[in-house]
């Protein structure tokens, strides 16, 4: 049975960090590329940043470029989000998921999990 399951979201101050955990069971995310991505109520989802299969190749939204990094670690089938110097336009819900598009992580994101909240305050 695939799972996706995130961890580590919770209320900080602006400027502070915090750390997402992301952990699949069902499959293998060494064949995938991961990505994170975030919602606000009434907003598009966005991808915030994804990883390719061979770790080779990250992308960020401008708006989290220099402040996040994403990294995998296959060997535990999980994927992470190092976030900086937070904003409170950080605030959302973060969301994990698997593209079977492992190399140029465009579309077909097909596994899901249900998010953690994180929210910054002023």
């Amino acid at each position: 049975q695939v799972q996706v399951v995130e961890s580590g979201g919770g209320l900080v101050q602006a400027g502070g960090s915090l750390r997402l955990s992301c952990t699949a069971s069902g499959f293998h995310i060494a064949s995938y590329c991961m990505g994170w991505f975030r919602q606000v109520p009434g907003k598009e989802r966005e991808r915030v940043s994804s990883v390719n299969s061979y770790g080779g190749s990250t992308v960020y939204v401008d708006s989290v470029k220099g402040r996040f990094t994403i990294s995998r670690d296959n060997a535990k089938n999980t994927v992470y989000l190092q976030m900086d110097s937070l904003k409170p336009d950080d605030t959302a819900m973060y969301s994990c998921a698997a593209s079977g598009r492992s190399y140029s992580c465009e579309g077909d994101w097909r596994y899901w999990g249900q998010g953690t909240q994180v929210t910054v305050s002023p």
